[in-house]
Parts: C-alpha cells; sequence; structure tokens
C-alpha cells in the first residue's frame, strides 16, 4: 500500500472531502463558477501520425496545473495541493480523429470541467495505452500492459503525450487544441553487479491464463565472496513489497560528498537523500562484514496489468500469482543461486503491501516457508478494511446517519487529524480508469480479492459513484482473502503449521488505520491456545505507515534496513526448527 498512498504521505482533504465535512455535496459546480469560467469550454486532443497511424485503445487523461516546475502529469496525487485531471476512454482512436473534453468525463477533485476557476494554466494530455488479452477462460479484456516500469501511468513506456504549453481560461477562451506528439522512451535495464543479479523466468501457469509470454523477474542480493564458495548452500529471505528495479538500500560506495540535500516531506527531514544514501552504504559494510550470515535475498518484480504487483497470490482476475513464485520462480532462484531449497530456511516479510504478502504467503503456503515478519501490513482483518467492515456496513464512503453525510476518514496523520476520506481516493482512481484499470491502491484490492464479473473484469466491492457495498462479493472476499477468518476457520490444521512464524507490526496510529485489523487478528492469537501461535504482535506508539518493529530508531532509518533487521530472529529460528542433519555450517564462512 505504501507505495501509492503512503509513500509521499498523499491525501489532504480535497475538494469532495471537504464538501462532505461541511453537510454539502460537491456534485454540480454553481452557476456562478459555471459563469465565471465559462461552461462551454471545450478541449480538444489529437495524437500526431508520426507516433502511430494504427487505432488506439486506452485511457486519456487531460491535466491542467498552476505550477510552473515540473509537468503537470506529475502534479496529480491526493495531496492538497494536487492539480486538475479528466479522463475517459478512447477506443479505435485514430490520429485523424479529435477527443473533446467538454465536462462529461471524469474529473478529480473539482465535479466537472465546467467548474475550472478562469486563470492561467499549464495544460498535458497523456494517452494510457490499452492492448487485448485473451484470457484462458475465453474473456478479452483491454488493459494497460506493464512496461518495465512497475505500473505508473505517468511514467509508462510507450505511452503517448503532449509537451505542457501554457493556456487562460476564461470567457473568450472556449477551446483549446492540444495534439500528442511526443512518446515516453523504453527504461534502460538494471545492470548486474558482483552483489546484485537480475533474473526472469518465463512462467508457464501465468502464460497459460493470460494467453501470451508472461514472465516473472527478480532482484537477488547475493552474500559476499559467494563466487569463492561454490560447495555453500544458502537460507532465503524474500522481500516483498512494489515494484523494484533493482535492489534499493545498497551501495558499494561511501556516500556522495557532493549531493545536494534534499528535503522529505514524509519524515521531515533535511537531507533524507543523505541519509538514504549513508544507510544504504552502512547495509554493504553490515553485509560483507566477517561475522554476517550469509543469506540469499530475492526482491519480486511481479507487475500485472492491474497494479506493480499481484500481491503474491492466486486470484480471479489476475491469475495464479502465488503458485507461480512458490512454485515456478522462487525454485528456479534457488537452484540458480545455491539455495538450501528447504522450507525451514526460507523466510519472508515486508512493508504495507509487502506485509500482507508475507503474511498470505507464509497463510496459503505454510510448509514452504519458516516465519513471516509482518510490517504495517493492508488489511489483514476485513472488519477493519481501512474505516469500514465489509459485512456490516452498507457504505464504504459515509457513515450511516439518517440525517448527515459523514465521510469515512482514509488518512490521518500521527496526531489523528484527518486528511482525506475514502471516496476521495476512489474519485481519482475513476478519473485514472475505469473497471478496476487505474493501477492504483482500491482497484488492486478489487482486483485480487474479487471474483471476475461477466465481462472479464474483476466485481466491485461497492459502486463506484456512491459507495453502496455489494454483500455477495463481501462474502466472496471473506472466505477467499480474510486472512483473519483463514486463521480462524482453519486454525485446527493451519494453526501446528504455522505455530512460531507470525510476527506482527504496524504503528497505533498508522496513516491507513491499518492498526485496526492488526488488534483483530492479535485478539485471535493471544487467546489461542492450542497450539499457542509462538509469534508476536508489536505496536510503535504514535508510529505511522510503515512501522516494522524498531522500538529503537524512527522509520525514516528502519525502513532502510529491511535485509538486516530481522536476522537475530531468523537464526534464532533456524537454530530451534532445522531438522537432523540440515545444513548449518556451509553458508556460515
Amino acid at each position: 500500500m505504501e507505495h501509492r498512498l503512503g509513500k509521499a504521505l498523499r491525501g489532504v482533504v480535497l475538494a469532495a472531502g471537504l464538501a462532505g465535512l461541511l453537510g454539502c455535496t460537491a456534485d454540480a459546480p454553481s452557476k456562478a463558477t459555471q459563469e465565471a469560467s465559462g461552461s462551454s469550454l471545450r478541449i480538444e486532443v489529437r495524437f500526431s501520425e508520426t507516433l502511430s497511424e494504427a487505432p488506439q485503445d486506452g485511457r486519456l487523461l487531460l491535466m491542467l496545473s498552476t505550477k510552473a516546475e515540473g509537468e503537470p502529469r506529475f502534479h496529480v496525487n491526493n495531496n492538497a495541493d494536487t492539480q486538475l485531471i479528466f479522463g475517459q476512454n478512447v477506443e479505435g482512436w485514430g490520429p485523424e480523429t479529435a477527443v473533446a473534453f467538454d465536462g462529461d468525463e471524469a474529473s478529480f477533485p473539482l465535479p466537472s470541467l465546467a467548474a475550472v476557476p478562469p486563470g492561467t494554466y499549464r495544460v498535458q494530455a497523456l494517452l494510457n495505452r490499452y492492448k487485448d488479452f485473451t484470457l484462458s477462460n475465453g474473456k478479452t479484456v483491454s488493459l494497460p500492459p506493464d512496461q518495465g516500469e512497475g505500473q505508473q501511468w505517468n511514467r509508462k513506456p510507450g505511452n503517448f503525450l503532449s509537451a505542457p504549453f501554457e493556456v487562460t481560461l476564461g470567457p473568450g477562451a472556449e477551446q483549446i487544441s492540444v495534439v500528442l506528439d511526443q512518446k515516453i522512451p523504453p527504461l534502460t535495464p538494471p545492470e548486474d553487479t558482483a552483489f546484485v543479479k537480475h533474473v526472469r523466468l518465463r512462467s508457464e501457469r501465468l502464460s497459460e491464463f493470460w494467453g501470451e509470454d508472461v514472465y516473472l523477474g527478480a532482484n537477488v542480493l547475493l552474500p559476499k565472496d559467494f563466487a569463492k564458495h561454490p560447495e555453500a548452500r544458502f537460507p532465503l529471505m524474500v522481500f516483498h513489497g512494489h515494484f523494484p528495479r533493482t535492489i534499493g538500500d545498497f551501495r558499494t560506495e561511501p556516500p556522495d560528498p557532493d549531493l545536494e540535500p534534499d528535503y522529505s516531506a514524509r519524515f521531515k527531514l533535511a537531507g533524507y537523500n543523505r541519509i538514504q544514501q549513508q544507510e544504504a552504504y552502512n547495509n554493504y559494510l553490515r553485509w560483507i562484514s566477517d561475522d554476517f550470515p550469509r543469506f540469499l535475498v530475492v526482491e519480486i518484480q511481479h507487475p500485472t496489468p492491474y497494479y506493480d504487483d499481484s500481491y503474491a497470490v492466486n486470484s480471479a482476475s489476475q491469475g495464479p500469482y502465488g503458485d507461480a513464485i512458490n512454485y515456478e520462480l522462487i525454485p528456479f532462484i534457488e537452484e540458480t543461486f545455491q539455495g538450501l531449497g528447504e522450507g525451514w530456511a526460507r523466510f519472508t516479510y515486508g512493508g504495507s503491501t509487502g506485509g500482507w504478502e508475507a503474511m498470505a504467503t507464509q497463510l496459503f503456503y505454510p510448509d514452504l516457508f519458516n516465519g513471516a515478519f509482518i510490517a504495517c501490513p493492508d488489511p489483514i482483518d476485513f472488519r477493519a478494511y481501512l474505516t469500514m467492515n465489509i459485512y456490516e456496513d452498507r457504505n464504504a464512503y459515509f457513515y450511516e446517519s439518517q440525517f448527515q453525510r459523514l465521510p469515512r476518514p482514509g488518512h490521518r496523520d500521527y496526531l489523528g487529524n484527518v486528511h482525506a476520506s475514502i471516496e476521495d481516493y476512489n474519485r481519482l482512481e475513476q478519473v485514472l480508469g475505469d473497471r478496476n484499470r487505474s493501477g492504483q491502491q482500491f482497484d488492486i484490492w478489487e482486483a485480487t480479492f474479487s471474483p471476475m464479473d461477466e465481462d472479464g473484469y474483476p466485481k466491485d466491492l461497492w459502486d463506484p459513484q456512491t459507495g453502496e457495498i455489494d454483500p455477495e462479493v463481501a462474502a466472496y472476499w471473506r472466505e477467499h482473502f480474510d486472512l483473519s477468518h483463514i486463521l480462524q476457520r482453519d486454525w485446527a490444521t493451519l494453526g501446528p503449521k504455522v505455530e512460531g512464524k507470525l510476527h506482527l507490526y504496524t504503528g497505533d496510529m498508522d496513516n491507513y488505520y491499518l492498526n485496526n485489523a492488526v488488534y483483530l487478528v492479535e485478539d485471535f492469537l493471544k487467546q489461542t491456545t492450542e497450539p499457542d501461535y509462538g509469534g508476536e504482535v508489536d505496536y510503535g506508539d504514535r508510529a505511522e505507515h510503515c512501522w516494522n518493529g524498531d522500538q529503537e530508531n524512527g522509520n525514516y532509518l528502519s525502513r532502510l534496513r529491511y535485509n538486516s533487521m530481522y536476522l537475530p530472529k531468523i537464526l534464532r529460528r533456524i537454530e530451534q526448527t532445522a531438522p537432523a542433519g540440515a545444513d548449518l555450517t556451509s553458508w556460515r564462512y
């Protein structure tokens, strides 16, 4: 979750959320606003024949920004300073045809193009290009394929876009023309180094599901002197999270003394880029020290047409990613890089999305892993799906009230100040793409947890316009992906397999209320004695997303130390549980 919602601490109250908080709605601009901006405003977009003569399918996005620096495509978010975006689908769109934005398209944060105040703006358009996938069940879906960037619509190689230019809106400026004449270039793949290797594997399971070749990737961090020890066999640590282009937080050179310090708004720290470089170098020094145990670290690349990763489970709309990762990719990595290849020697960890994935992996493949370190996980109990109970609440956007329209909060700070509503996040997603094609957080939860609809796309848990929850879809979520429910339902058989393996950490002021689900899981685990769960649950006092169990250092540091911070506990677990005759020495050189 962190990458889409938390990385920049997105989510300060926007127009729709503010309107709800004030007891009114933002369904339509006032007459005065329409007259001021010019309700007949029309913006036409074409694409140049130099990009393609073929008809195009996709999501056409129009951005208006008052910011002078940077491009408007990078100015849209859930912060208070978000700029304006409008979106609509195009199908079979040719370069000779103009597509008009005239007020009927989806918009954020204003309710429509007609509500744009008079003024000077920089305008930019972008086409997030789709392609058709014919699935193994015969259904055809049109989706944005990943191009090596991890499903970032504003950075995706191959997407068409225009150069920003300035316009003045108001009376007399009723039609504007925009031409898409640029294409985002391909990315240069990261290079292998002595420590970091990049691998790809064609997945038989996923290729069958998607009807074309699908590859899984991985970044592998090798131990010191790997090539000098062909006799060694190594334990495996699988770090789950969002799409990683390469191993992060690992640097073999000292920090750049000439690096211009930046400022981290998230952590309110000056020079955070220098701190990151120093920590990356410290991680390298720790990794090569004489007393450091030798492990393989793997960061998996599994972007899908719906998101920057698959959530590492088998799902109706994305296919058998869990089986592909655990039965195809991981054995391939262990064979290639001298892994021990045994469940007692495999561990998994991660934060936010990665935290949910670590827990799901341990529960769904209990014999394949010997421990999961689960930091600030996405909702692991859907009775606390952020600020709703999807089984009892009727509406995802608003609390039950006879006379008021009280929005459900979606983001807060460590003091409890609410910055955005769940509706705010979903309104932006609806602009970026309908039918769960935004590439954002709520859409990927539906793409992962929901059954497939008749048209081949994921079924909505709730109506995206009204927020009304579908109880049948909620029931499906419960039985297939509510990790807390699955633990309790299957404890008689699952409990003995995960005893001592579950380690949960979260801040008690998680920005997205994710600690609430952890409380519910803790209640069950600590009341269960047959068997005793044998793990741990810990909380960071007033800690925000994504606290990971470090009671001594702030998250600004501990988030950079994932690949070593759980090692003492992993080593103790290996010593306690390794079977007789297990190799406990070849990897301790």
